[in-house]
């Protein structure tokens, strides 16, 4: 499985532009073959920071979703929006567990 979280920090009057952007990206994602699941959300520290939770079937998925066009409007936008360095990681998860709490 892989795993990407990535966070984006957003100029403030470009916030609801960049949330429009991600609710149709998170949307789209979520239909594409190979997601297990693909989140956003602002940070509850600093609502000017976008974060993404994804997780894939395998790199051939990830790899699938940067060529979307949903991806690509994504991604063609971000820059206009950035408030800084987004922070982009990616795991290779050969295990997980679903934790009781």
């Amino acid at each position: 499985m892989i795993v990407l979280h990535a966070a984006f920090p957003i100029e403030s009057e470009k916030l609801d532009d960049a949330l429009s952007l991600a609710d149709d990206l998170v949307e789209a994602s979520n239909r594409e073959p190979g997601t297990i699941e693909y989140r956003a959300t602002t940070d509850v520290q600093d609502e000017h920071v976008v974060r993404f939770f994804e997780q894939y079937e395998d790199a051939e998925a990830f790899e699938a979703h940067t060529q979307t066009d949903h991806f690509q409007a994504f991604e063609d936008r971000l820059p206009d929006l950035l408030a800084g360095e987004p922070d982009v990681r990616r795991f290779e998860v050969s295990d997980a567990t679903d934790l009781d709490l």
